[in-house]
């Protein structure tokens, strides 16, 4: 994959902030086909190289089998980097260092001229800014537990409120406070949909226990949802979840159960604030005999495809509508 030059392509808006695009991902846009971000923290923040970089391909190849174009997002020398080379993916994956790069952090890293590898909010920033329609990640941030106390709530849930992108994902993680999560996207009127399944998701596990305001199962009502909410004047998200595979799903009580052996061991030890999800994650991950770090695998591959194939039937609709 080459990488094109940082003029962008003609149906993105001029943005004062140096996007270059790759090849593949400027073609797609020209042609109007489906494109689907993706975050570069998976590739930094993940497994250890190669294995990260072998990760970062898969997911990129799952998009690819929905039927649209992966754009991975990196921040790289001041630039935002819309689909990142092969090149790229081994310079992310096999330097260390590499900081996480939130939307709060975002254009101090690009004004230092550094590298930065995005998460969930910062590449919906950079989604919009590219044009980018559709996102997908295997979870989401949420409200954490006890954040009545701490006011610990994840920046991705504020980004929601702010970007106008679609974001295909398996939920939340079970560590957090699912409930809240939920009242907090209805609080700000976020759309909150899910595909071919009752409940909202939890990662891992197929169903948090909590039904979801809307379960929609058609592709193109999905894209029409999509295209009615902004059409609407809204400018924020629309957030859709797809369950695991049930091969791939740990079952809730299992989960459950590890997390609050997880949870007594962190008040044991003291572990609190930035460092707690680490903590519990690789807590949970012991207790299952490493059974949530297997699913965590498969959450992003089919989390993926299924943004594939979401993007594909909304730029259908698109298209559709531009021939009438």
């Amino acid at each position: 994959m080459t990488r094109s030059s940082s003029l962008p392509p003609r149906s993105v808006p001029h943005t004062p902030i140096p996007l270059v695009y790759s090849d593949e991902v400027a073609e797609a846009l020209h042609a109007g086909d489906p494109v689907v971000a993706l975050e570069s923290n998976v590739i930094t923040h993940g497994l250890p190289y190669p294995d990260n970089a072998a990760t970062a391909r898969k997911v990129e190849a799952a998009v690819r089998t929905g039927g649209a174009v992966p754009a991975t997002i990196g921040v790289d020398e001041g630039r935002l980097l819309i689909g990142l080379s092969e090149d790229d993916i081994e310079r992310f994956a096999s330097t260390p260092g590499i900081p996480k790069v939130s939307s709060r952090d975002l254009p101090v890293v690009l004004a230092r001229g550094g590298k930065g590898a995005t998460t969930v909010a910062s590449s919906l920033v950079a989604a919009e800014l590219a044009g980018l329609p559709f996102f997908a990640s295997a979870g989401i941030g949420g409200v954490h537990r006890g954040a009545q106390a701490t006011m610990d709530i994840s920046s991705d849930l504020v980004q929601f409120t702010r970007s106008k992108v679609a974001v295909v994902c398996a939920g939340a993680k079970n560590i957090l406070d699912l409930g809240l999560t939920m009242e907090y996207l209805e609080t700000q009127c976020v759309p909150l949909l899910s595909y071919r399944s009752d409940d909202f998701p939890a990662f891992y596990c197929a169903s948090s226990g909590i039904r979801s305001p809307h379960r929609i199962d058609d592709e193109e009502v999905i894209a029409r949802v999509i295209e009615n909410h902004w059409a609407t004047g809204s400018n924020s998200s629309v957030v859709i979840t797809t369950p695991p595979r049930p091969e791939d799903a740990v079952d809730s009580e299992v989960a459950e159960a590890a997390l609050r052996e997880a949870l007594a061991d962190a008040e044991r030890d003291g572990i609190r604030g930035n460092a707690l999800t680490k903590y519990l994650m690789r807590a949970i991950d012991r207790t299952t005999g490493g059974r949530t770090s297997q699913a965590n695998m498969a959450v992003l591959i089919s989390t993926a495809e299924t943004g594939g194939r979401l993007a594909a039937a909304h730029a259908r609709l698109r298209r559709e509508a531009a021939a009438q």
